[in-house]
C-alpha cells in the first residue's frame, strides 16, 4: 500500500525558513513528479513546486526565488525548503505523486503557520 507522509511542519515567524519532508512507502510504478500542493484558509489547493522524473522542476510564481523542491531518489524521499516565509504562506502543505498513468497519490497534509 502506498502512503506518503509528511513532517517538519509548524509555527515560524515571517522571514524565517522551514524544512518539509515527505517520505514515501510502497511501490509505486512510473513516477511521472513529485511535487508539494498547499491550501490555505478558505483557498483552492494549489500547485507550490513540482519535480519531474528527469529532475527538471517548475513552482508558483507567488514561491520562486524562495522556496527549492529536492529530492533524495534512493531513500524516497521528497524535501521543499522554504525560505523568507510571508503570513501569505500559512497553509496545509501536502506532498504528492503522479504517475504516468495518471494515478495521484496524497499525503495527509502538514500544517505551516506564518506568524509572529
Amino acid at each position: 500500500q502506498v502512503q506518503l507522509m509528511e513532517s517538519g511542519g509548524g509555527l515560524v515567524q515571517p522571514g524565517g525558513s522551514l524544512r518539509l519532508s515527505c517520505a514515501i512507502s510502497g511501490s509505486i510504478f512510473g513516477i511521472n513528479a513529485m511535487g508539494w500542493y498547499r491550501q490555505g484558509p478558505g483557498k483552492q489547493r494549489e500547485l507550490v513546486a513540482r519535480i519531474i522524473s528527469c529532475g527538471s522542476t517548475n513552482y508558483a510564481d507567488s514561491v520562486k526565488g524562495r522556496f527549492t523542491i529536492s529530492r533524495d531518489i534512493a531513500k524516497n524521499l521528497v524535501y521543499l525548503q522554504m525560505n523568507s516565509l510571508k503570513p501569505e504562506d500559512t497553509a496545509v502543505y501536502y506532498c504528492s505523486v503522479d504517475t504516468r498513468r495518471g494515478d495521484m497519490y496524497w499525503g495527509q497534509g502538514t500544517q505551516v503557520t506564518v506568524s509572529s
